[in-house]
């Protein structure tokens, strides 16, 4: 149920961007940009990025649009599952993990983030960018989160592979176009 009283009660995300387009269409560039733009994460990878901060932030609708999507892109059902029990037994290539565990430690407790959390990074083969990236994506999606809350936007577990199908068709930028 939506906090905003001119929304239906059963609003979601496209409805807030609607009614706010123009604080939503310089997020939805950057989530473009981010999430679909070079990197040297696929866009798997991204996506997983994003349900795995959205599931450890206990934020249900962005962690079930992004896990459905992750999935659109290559990721293996129940991996996010997995990830949030133990990153260490998760179904993921090993030089994630530092990414992971990054990304872990960012979201839950950002002062503790040290260099050596970031050399591990590196050190698993990614490039100065990954590390640039995972944090991005990993900021983003903890403005994502507490934006749909402090909304209260939610759906029902029906509403994500609609919103998969939409992202993994259209991007971010299609979803600029339905403003």
């Amino acid at each position: 149920m939506t906090y905003l009283p001119s929304l239906p009660q059963d609003a979601v995300l496209l409805h807030v961007f609607r009614a706010y387009p123009q604080a939503a269409r310089p997020l939805l560039d950057y989530h473009q940009a981010l999430l679909r733009g070079p990197s040297p994460f696929t866009v798997g990878e991204r996506e997983l990025i994003a349900g795995y901060v959205s599931g450890l932030n206990a934020c249900h609708y962005c962690h079930g649009v992004h896990t459905a999507t992750a999935q659109r892109f290559g990721i293996a059902e129940g991996t996010l599952t997995a990830l949030l029990s133990d990153v260490d037994s998760a179904p993921v290539e090993e030089r994630m993990r530092p990414v992971l565990r990054y990304v872990h430690k960012l979201t839950l407790t950002p002062s503790r983030i040290s260099p050596a959390d970031a050399a591990a990074i590196l050190s698993a083969g990614w490039p100065e960018q990954a590390l640039h990236d995972a944090a991005s994506v990993c900021a983003l999606f903890n403005l994502m989160n507490l934006l749909v809350d402090g909304l209260g936007v939610t759906a029902d577990d029906t509403y994500f592979p609609t919103s998969a199908d939409r992202l993994a068709s259209v991007g971010y930028d299609g979803l600029k176009q339905l403003l």
